[in-house]
């Protein structure tokens, strides 16, 4: 099923499912993975941090839940909550419906832009999550 999902090239992304848009200002957008959303099936609740909240690479930094499971979501990169996805409190199926778009969680504040060096590019991601 993984093959269909689509994967946006501009994207960076983490063994943990987790993406990263940086914004060329120092900020960034983190959400899940199609695989992710996948994965998990229609997700009924998600619970995010509040911003000011500071997080390390791989901090947990909320929950999502499905009707299949829950699961922890992590950083993939160090920085700052500036802002969270309020619409997903009341319309979690976004994540399903629109994962990199309407569905992202958080804004941060990079404290080292340079940690992306080391997150997957959209063909290696793909590459990671067939094996």
């Amino acid at each position: 099923m993984a093959a269909t999902l689509s994967y946006p090239s501009e994207l960076k992304y983490v063994k943990t499912h987790e993406w990263v848009k940086t914004n060329g200002d120092g900020t960034a957008t983190i959400g899940i993975t199609a695989f992710a959303a996948d994965q998990l099936g229609d997700v009924t609740y998600v619970e995010l941090p509040k911003p000011g909240g500071k997080y390390k690479t791989e901090g947990k930094f909320g929950v999502i839940e499905s009707v299949k499971s829950v699961s922890d979501l992590f950083m993939p990169v160090s920085g700052e909550v500036l802002s969270v996805n309020d619409r997903l409190s009341s319309e979690p199926e976004l994540v399903n419906n629109d994962c990199y778009g309407h569905g992202w969680m958080l804004k941060v504040k990079l404290d080292n832009a340079a940690e992306l060096s080391t997150a997957l590019s959209a063909d290696q991601y793909k590459e990671f999550i067939v094996d």
